[in-house]
């Protein structure tokens, strides 16, 4: 008898460990998930740009001919397709010259507006904004409380999301 109520025991334990386990690790793919990207959005722009899987040409055009600003009142339509999105801090990445059909979008947002961000993003998207050219695609994504708008052709805007998504 104790024999068979030893291996009960071990066998009850086990499934405990076995559902604590995978309890824990299901939390820690929750707050990975969640987690927020400190520092600067210019520095997390220029990373995403840096680490982007872009053809040498494309990269050092970034890197020298595209200009980063705040997102201001004035200006934020301007870029986001309407002035009903809520953030609390935006910059946006654009060619100097707008022959190129991209802009690049960081916002800090409130968490819980993240999903509604994104939507009302890409409801507002304006892929013929610009003179002669268009982008092929728009997307948004997010990690906690960032999320990243892009606008552009579609091996440029897939690589910056992509980039985007491994700094997690």
């Amino acid at each position: 008898m104790k024999t068979r109520t030893k291996r009960t025991f071990s066998t009850l334990m086990a499934a405990i460990t076995l559902i604590l386990c995978m309890s824990v690790c299901t939390a820690c793919g929750k707050t990975q998930e969640n987690a927020n990207i400190e520092g600067e959005l210019t520095d997390i722009l220029a990373q995403i740009y840096e680490a982007a899987d872009l053809d040498s040409e494309t990269k050092e055009a970034m890197a020298e001919r595209y200009m980063s600003d705040v997102l201001t009142e004035d200006n934020a339509a301007l870029f986001l397709g309407t002035s009903e999105v809520s953030y609390t801090e935006g910059i946006v990445s654009v060619p100097l010259m707008n022959v190129i059909p991209y802009q690049c979008v960081l916002l800090r947002v409130n968490p819980d507006d993240v999903d509604s961000v994104k939507t009302l993003l890409l409801e507002n998207a304006d892929l013929n904004k610009w003179i002669c050219v268009s982008a092929d695609k728009a997307e948004a994504e997010s990690i906690g409380d960032l999320v990243l708008f892009v606008m552009g052709e579609e091996n440029v805007a897939d690589a910056i999301v992509a980039s985007f998504k491994a700094l997690k």
